[in-house]
């Protein structure tokens, strides 16, 4: 059974990932895996707030785009909202309850706190662009395409939370199909983690090569600087698996569904790539175009295949990066906030008003 404090004394360095005793002290001076504290306290120094970066200029760029350039801006913003609110609650719900290190526990506590800031950076960029930020948050789930790719980011997620949920109840039993779906949603998670972000964080990016936007490529580059964090988290995890943790029968499972997670990353790329196809309908911006990003999305999944020690599926060199300008906003450490982009706590409690009226201001006179 389950319990939030174990009062067994464990040696927690001789304990698997997940699936093994409960934890106790949360005592971080001895780790099976040093890395997921490292990982941890990365996470914890790049702590950041939207509100640091002022998007008073976007707001007025945002105005003067194109209607296809508005059209690929909202959609992908829609669209990364819903990624992001899945991921702000799925590691808490799905791999929290079943882990067993308490360096591990503490990294995956971080990461899901990381995404909440993420979707508040959503809003805030929503808020402050446009006129109507409620019209924005409530076409979201309107849209078929990101209703599409909804079900096929959360599926393997929810298959292992409800079997998890019945297995915990004694009504399921099979304690291999319960790693066998928690495998599943480590590589969904990976693969979400990986490659669903980059087409929208491109688009982001272009505009902000344009110097347009730039605030808001500011904070997409501080998400991605932190997904980049995630996925790290996810590709140790999968190679513990794979080297270090000794466990036969996820080793089993691992080699049984090895087709399968091949088959998982080529349909995350085929669906990336009908969404560029969706976002340039009505035509394209410069410096990105439909086969760029397409070409893009199978570089970025070679890349994930081999950070996880699987060989590449698609005909395209790691070398040759077809956006190789967008690694500029990736490295967000080479970006700077200039005192005109970075604004002053007090000024952003509240950030744009949306609410003003004809009485706001009644009985003040100048």
């Amino acid at each position: 059974m389950k319990t939030v404090f174990n009062p067994t004394p464990i040696d927690f360095t001789k304990q698997p990932m997940f699936f093994g005793e409960s934890l106790n002290s949360q005592r971080y001076d001895n780790f099976k895996y040093p890395i997921f504290d490292k990982l941890t306290q990365s996470q914890l120094s790049y702590f950041w707030r939207p509100e640091e970066v002022s998007l008073q200029k976007d707001r007025n760029d945002f105005n003067e785009l194109r209607p296809e350039q508005k059209f690929i801006f909202t959609t992908n913003l829609k669209y990364q909202t819903l990624l992001d609110s899945v991921q702000g609650r799925g590691p808490a719900l799905a791999f929290i309850p079943f882990c067993s290190l308490p360096e591990l526990e503490s990294c995956i506590t971080a990461w899901n706190f990381m995404e909440t800031i993420h979707s508040r950076s959503y809003t805030y960029m929503i808020k402050n662009l446009y006129s109507e930020p409620s019209e924005i948050f409530d076409t979201i789930l309107e849209d078929k395409m990101i209703l599409e790719r909804a079900a096929s980011v959360t599926q393997a997620y929810d298959d292992f939370i409800n079997y998890a949920h019945k297995y915990q109840l004694e009504l399921e039993t099979n304690r291999k199909e319960l790693k066998r779906k928690f495998w599943k949603a480590l590589i969904n998670v990976n693969i979400l983690e990986g490659i669903r972000f980059y087409v929208s964080f491109a688009c982001t990016f272009a505009f902000g090569e344009l110097r347009v936007m730039e605030g808001s490529a500011k904070i997409i580059s501080f998400i991605a600087r932190d997904e980049s964090q995630h996925l790290s988290i996810t590709q140790h995890i999968i190679k513990n698996y794979k080297a270090t943790e000794n466990d036969d029968e996820m080793l089993e499972i691992i080699e049984e569904e090895k087709n399968l997670v091949y088959e998982m990353y080529d349909d995350a790329v085929k669906e990336e790539k009908r969404w560029v196809e969706y976002l340039f309908k009505d035509g394209s911006m410069v410096g990105l175009n439909a086969k760029l990003l397409s070409d893009y999305v199978e570089w970025i999944a070679n890349k994930r295949l081999r950070a996880i020690n699987l060989k590449p599926i698609y005909d395209i060199s790691v070398r040759n990066n077809p956006l190789p300008w967008t690694q500029h906003w990736l490295n967000s450490r080479e970006l700077q906030n200039a005192p005109q982009e970075t604004e002053i706590e007090s000024y952003v409690i509240g950030g744009i008003k949306q609410d003003i009226t004809n009485d706001t201001f009644k009985g003040i006179s100048l």
